[in-house]
């Protein structure tokens, strides 16, 4: 017999004979003495082995032939597959697809290119992958859905694939981006009862403002509309309009795909009042305590966003009672005639529930049992939605996370145990404080510190405050334990040494005051927000004069030479009732502290402070800020109070827009050796002090509530005196500023703008900041 090819298959054949069951062969099934594999430039026969159906010595068939062709086709490596019988011997003949050389881009200007790379690498289309048309359609198909969502509603995305050496292409995407599509016009039909203006003010899309470069608001987004749409009805139903509808909305876009304009329809229907609202359901007996939670009255203008703070509260006064899952349903009856509203609010506290398991979860570093220790609701007991919020804000002001959320979970096969989750974003608790500005006289002024807040997890704080200023020198180490004890007593302790020149003379280095000494304050909690204060403290101060001292720390040395030793006792008061240590947004924060020194020592004065904070949150993130700050010191054996012991004013944290510390009583500079003045003049503080901040806080449009980056308006007011405080000395600025909480730490830039400063007040107008500061 003469060599003969028996069988020859193609994919086409493999399908055609797939699908002929039951009919006669194409060629007779034969026994396989060797099997060859023609074509392969880089795919290993060992592969091709491994899909084949059939090994030498068996029996071929048809079928066998069209699932060998089947599998190898599928494996995405073969552009063509043949399968032949030449005397018994199985040829397989290959014809694989070009590998991939070159993925690039031409005409990008919205999209960074190595970041697409990645993209398409992930669908498969990168360097050395095997080339598939169906895949390439699909690229483009998405790059032109990404250029969509970014506005480019004219972008056209063309292929070039150039075939290259060893069966290989490159593949090019040639984009083409056209204009952006940005939003011309959007119309609201049907608005009588308000001004249209005053209605695209409650959307995020808009026909574009100043700020839309960064916003984006001007692009279209089909999400985006959705969104706006819901908060068109919101603003309606708030309003007492239930009957509003949007009936239709239409997008259409210019021939050119430049511009785009909505048209939304709405109708607005009656406003109605509310004639009556009762409860109904189970109310477990507190049908009173229930009713004084309803915001909603009777004869007003009906308030969707006013009942629906009323369902939540009355959820929440059950979840007290160890309701987790209660529900209220309100009903509605309409007089359409008088434009009145009955309503009804049916109440299901469901089952009282227990709390199986608190999960704490998010944290990384933090210790469970730091978390744990704030936590207010115990396992194995009822669930008390009172003592969650407690347990929230708790773990919030320890300021090491930047988000605490609590979620409830119920436990399978039960019904009346739950789990309570709560998830944590910790913040970098490493930090480097920074502080810096800038004058005309000292140029560039820096100060620095590292600190640990959460150090090693276990919820104490270490510090290394170092400033090698030409003027203040600092070495000081502290440690904050916030649990010294199991009943929940602070420990804070210091050591330092520093030394300062209250006045800096070219040529002049001897003038300094040099305090050297430690601190211990224990803190002892009496209730969940309150706290007192009891602390001692060692310091030896001595000042080293020259011929020119001022004559204000002349008459110190005069009274209390150049060593005094110094033994204060500390008492005080702090109540935290912010929602947030790190970002406050509600709250109140309280401290008074009163600072002995005593007969033990040298120095017998007295130094009284207190501040207020208070915090008040508005829509969308917006916040409203107040801080006041008195304080005031004297002696009690008839001496002059201690110039060491000053209050000092300015800078970021009391009056930005002046140098740190500069405000108030100043003294002449002197030539060194002489008592000639050079003309410049050097703060020296005060024994009293007062200081009164407002800011409004917000988030920078288009970045939605995040609390990490807000930009904030502020006005300042404050100053340091001698005794007595004289209000039209008050140093006043304003200006704007951006926070951040940074990996470094909460950071603060603020640019600000004197109102009444004076010839001889030191100006600095930028100031920024590392450290919480108000």
């Amino acid at each position: 017999m003469k060599p003969s090819k028996k069988l020859l298959l193609t994919p086409l054949a493999a399908i055609a004979v797939s699908l002929l069951s039951g009919q006669a062969f194409a060629a007779d099934p034969f026994v396989v003495k060797d099997i060859r594999v023609e074509g392969l430039q880089r795919v290993e026969p060992g592969t091709v082995f491994s899909y084949l159906p059939v090994r030498v010595g068996e029996t071929f068939t048809d079928d066998k032939a069209a699932d060998a062709i089947r599998a190898l086709y599928n494996t995405g490596f073969f552009k063509d597959v043949k399968v032949q019988s030449e005397n018994q011997v199985l040829v397989i003949s290959l014809e694989e697809r070009p590998a991939i050389s070159l993925v690039d881009f031409t005409g990008l200007k919205e999209f960074d290119k190595e970041g697409l790379k990645k993209s398409l690498k992930a669908a498969g289309i990168t360097d050395g992958r095997y080339y598939d048309k169906s895949i390439i359609d699909k690229a483009e198909q998405e790059l032109k859905k990404q250029y969509v969502s970014r506005g480019f509603y004219a972008a056209e995305v063309k292929t070039t694939v150039t075939p290259v050496d060893r069966n290989r292409v490159a593949i090019v995407f040639n984009v083409d981006e056209g204009n952006v599509s940005k939003i011309k016009l959007i119309n609201i039909n049907g608005a009588n009862a308000f001004k249209e203006s005053a209605l695209h003010d409650e959307m995020q899309l808009s026909s574009g403002n100043w700020l839309s470069w960064y916003t984006k608001n001007n692009l279209y987004s089909k999400q985006k509309l959705v969104a706006d749409l819901e908060s068109l009805r919101s603003f309606y139903l708030s309003r007492g309009y239930l009957e509003f509808v949007i009936e239709s909305t239409q997008v259409s876009i210019s021939s050119d795909k430049t511009e785009m304009y909505l048209s939304i329809n709405i109708k607005e229907g009656l406003q109605y009042k509310v004639s009556s609202i009762k409860l109904a359901g189970e109310l477990l007996g507190k049908e009173d305590e229930l009713t004084k939670l309803l915001q909603l009255k009777t004869g007003e203008i009906f308030s969707s966003s006013k009942l629906t703070a009323s369902t939540t509260a009355i959820a929440d006064k059950l979840g007290a009672y160890g309701y987790a899952f209660a529900s209220t349903t309100p009903t509605n009856a309409l007089d359409r005639e008088k434009q009145l509203v009955d309503l009804t609010l049916t109440i299901d506290p469901g089952k009282r529930t227990y709390v199986r398991k608190v999960n704490v979860v998010g944290n990384v570093k933090t210790r469970d049992e730091v978390i744990r220790r704030e936590i207010r609701q115990l396992e194995s007991s009822w669930y008390d939605s009172e003592k969650l919020k407690l347990s929230k804000d708790r773990v919030n002001r320890t300021g090491y996370f930047t988000e605490v959320d609590i979620s409830n979970e119920e436990v399978p096969n039960t019904a009346d145990q739950i789990d309570v989750n709560m998830k944590v974003a910790e913040k970098p608790t490493g930090s480097l404080n920074l502080g810096a500005g800038f004058s005309s006289t000292d140029k560039l002024i820096l100060s620095a510190g590292i600190s640990q807040e959460n150090a090693f997890g276990t919820g104490t704080s270490i510090g290394l405050n170092i400033n090698t200023g030409k003027t203040n020198r600092t070495i000081a180490v502290s440690n904050y334990d916030p649990y010294f004890t199991e009943d929940g007593i602070s420990r804070f302790t210091e050591l330092y040494t520093r030394s300062s020149m209250p006045l800096y003379y070219a040529g002049d280095t001897e003038y300094k005051v040099q305090s050297t000494g430690g601190s211990f304050k224990l803190g002892v909690p009496y209730s969940e927000i309150d706290r007192v204060f009891f602390g001692i403290g060692v310091e030896q101060l001595k000042m080293t004069t020259t011929i020119n001292t001022p004559q204000a720390y002349q008459a110190y040395l005069k009274e209390y030479g150049e060593t005094s030793l110094n033994i204060p006792l500390t008492v005080g008061w702090a109540r935290d009732g912010r929602d947030s240590a790190l970002i406050p947004s509600r709250g109140t924060y309280q401290q008074v502290s009163l600072e002995l020194g005593t007969a033990l020592g040298d120095l017998e004065y007295y130094r009284g402070y207190y501040q207020h904070q208070y915090f008040y949150p508005l829509l969308k993130g917006n916040v409203i800020s107040l801080n006041g700050e008195f304080g005031y010191g004297d002696t009690y054996n008839g001496k002059t109070f201690p110039i060491t012991k000053n209050y000092y004013v300015g800078g970021i944290g009391s009056v930005r827009g002046y140098e740190p510390g500069s405000l108030g009583p100043q003294t002449d500079q002197y030539y060194a050796g002489t008592t000639t003045p050079t003309g410049v003049k050097s703060p020296t503080g005060g024994s009293s002090k007062l200081v009164a901040n407002a800011e409004y806080t917000f988030p920078i449009p288009g970045s939605g509530v995040d609390k990490t980056l807000r930009l904030f308006g502020f006005f300042d007011a404050g100053n340091v005196f001698d005794g007595t405080v004289n209000l039209s000395e008050l140093r006043k600025s304003y200006g704007f500023g951006l926070s951040w909480i940074s990996p470094l730490g909460p950071l603060k830039f603020s640019y600000a703008l004197p109102i009444n400063d004076k010839p001889d007040d030191r100006l600095q107008r930028f100031q920024f900041q590392i450290g919480t500061a108000f």
